[in-house]
């Protein structure tokens, strides 16, 4: 199976299925004297792990990490890290019922169509359950980027059609939705009750907002930043939609509105405004990057749902086991984490764009 690596200089491959015996991944290209020990990655599992609350999937993993290679005496090695989860709670008898029919919204039929095989339990590799591999890296690379001074924060910025109002990043973890705002989160909660009662789901929009990113990061053409990011997110299963800054408000807009103004504060050019979220002409600009990523509504849901077999044949469907109502609030860190792979590999490429940079490098090891 192609297509299970991320990234040219940080580079990861996820392996693993959803009912399989294990879960994880390969960083490889991750510099040597990075301060890492297997709390740093437990605690972003943490975050992303089934049962933390009645919206969340109440499949009981505890998602415990075990780094296999590549750190030794509490730091990175320089060699590559291998890092494993074991699966502990599957119940495959769960999906014994859509062995041998397409279920709306996932990918059993086009999975099927390009392999002639697949596996049904949970989805195999098209379940969300890969993204433990993506967090688990992702955490190695948010310890890279603290070296530097690079802070990642996203939130669920709405769910179902209900936006938060405000960003108070304080009021994130104070509700299982992870919307920095209480009366939104409120309104949320109530809509998602609705949800799960007329046995349906929810999808949502994640905002994340990079900062002390500096200028000059990306390249102009195929390897643009935003447009690496785009690939990162979209990357992600239920993803849907990606927006940079004003996003697609910016084809409403006017030149005059929408360009950001250029001036000179504390001796250093910034930008009065942010419409482009943080990059011009592929390039970080040294503003915030701001970007949004759209998640469709879960697609397991226990309604009754018209599909077929592989035989051609009609049938209903309704979809038992253990499912989240809505994924939004669990994939926040996926977003974090997939967002610090694609700056921590921008930033090692970033290396050698110049080559005066290269030369006191090298003048300064003799």
């Amino acid at each position: 199976m192609a297509g299970s690596t991320y990234g040219t200089i940080f580079k990861i491959m996820t392996w693993g299925e959803s009912h399989g015996a294990g879960i994880g991944v390969v960083v490889d290209g991750c510099p040597a004297g990075i301060p890492l020990d297997r709390e740093d990655i437990q605690r972003a599992l943490d975050r992303r792990k089934p049962g933390q609350n009645r919206y969340t999937t109440q499949r009981s993993e505890g998602d415990l990490v075990c780094i296999l290679s590549g750190v030794f005496e509490g730091k990175t090695t320089g060699t590559p890290i291998a890092l494993e989860v074991r699966n502990e709670d599957q119940r495959s008898k769960d999906y014994s019922q859509i062995a041998e029919c397409y279920r709306p919204g996932h990918a059993d039929y086009s999975f099927d169509a390009k392999y002639g095989f697949r596996d049904y339990r949970g989805g195999g590799r098209s379940s969300g359950r890969e993204t433990i591999g993506r967090v688990a890296a992702g955490a190695i690379a948010q310890k890279l980027l603290s070296m530097l001074g690079i802070q990642i924060t996203a939130y669920v910025k709405e769910i179902g059609g209900i936006s938060a109002k405000k960003i108070d990043l304080e009021e994130i973890e104070r509700n299982p939705l992870r919307m920095p705002d209480a009366e939104a989160a409120r309104m949320a909660s109530q809509l998602l009750s609705e949800r799960m009662a007329g046995k349906d789901s929810a999808g949502g929009v994640i905002e994340c907002v990079v900062t002390g990113l500096p200028a000059g990061i990306g390249d102009p053409v195929f390897e643009k930043l935003d447009a690496n990011l785009a690939k990162a997110m979209l990357s992600i299963g239920a993803v849907k939609g990606f927006e940079m800054g004003d996003g697609f408000a910016a084809a409403a807009s006017s030149g005059s509105q929408n360009n950001d103004s250029f001036s000179v504060q504390n001796g250093r050019i910034c930008k009065k405004t942010n419409h482009a979220g943080g990059t011009l002409g592929g390039i970080s600009d040294g503003s915030d990057l701001v970007f949004r990523a759209a998640f469709k509504p879960t697609p397991s849901i226990a309604s009754l749902q018209e599909t077929v077999t592989r035989d051609q044949e009609p049938i209903s469907l309704c979809i038992h086991g253990r499912h989240d109502p809505v994924i939004v609030p669990r994939a926040v860190v996926v977003v974090e984490s997939m967002a610090a792979l694609t700056i921590a590999d921008a930033l090692l490429s970033n290396m050698t764009s110049r080559v005066d940079r290269i030369v006191t490098f090298y003048e300064s090891l003799k």
